[in-house]
């Protein structure tokens, strides 16, 4: 049997989390580790590893709530743009960031660099803001 990820902890609530969105098939809430404010991890609620391995309702479904979940971000962090980005190293569950971006067209996939900003605190702060 395949060992609970970070992510699957967090759904079974034995991690907190700042979530900013939850149903029956996905979670989403703010990463520890921003590239921007509001970086946020959509995450399905069945462990898989791979994007590319969901069932295809269960890839359907992920990205329809990306979209929702990215087009509230662009309006409410009032940016130019909300970058996806799928590194899939990191955690063995399968996940997607979403990324407000201003105008610079790019995004930067180091770390915010002052990771003192990420406090329990800011990120709730952050997570009330902008919570669906």
């Amino acid at each position: 049997m395949q060992e609970p990820s970070i992510f699957t902890l967090i759904i079974n609530g034995k991690i907190p989390s700042h979530k900013i969105y939850e149903d029956d098939q996905v979670i989403a809430f703010l990463t520890n580790h921003p590239l921007s404010e509001g970086h946020t991890l959509v995450v399905p609620k069945k462990q898989i590893d791979q994007i590319w391995d969901l069932e295809a309702d269960d890839y359907d479904y992920l990205w329809k709530t990306a979209q929702k979940i990215a087009l509230h971000l662009r309006k409410v962090m009032d940016v130019a743009r909300v970058a996806v980005v799928i590194k899939g190293f990191e955690v063995p569950h399968t996940h997607i960031h979403l990324v407000p971006i201003g105008h610079q067209g790019f995004v930067n996939l180091d770390p915010m660099p002052e990771p003192s900003e990420a406090t329990n605190d800011y990120l709730a702060s952050v997570a009330e803001r902008i919570r669906l």
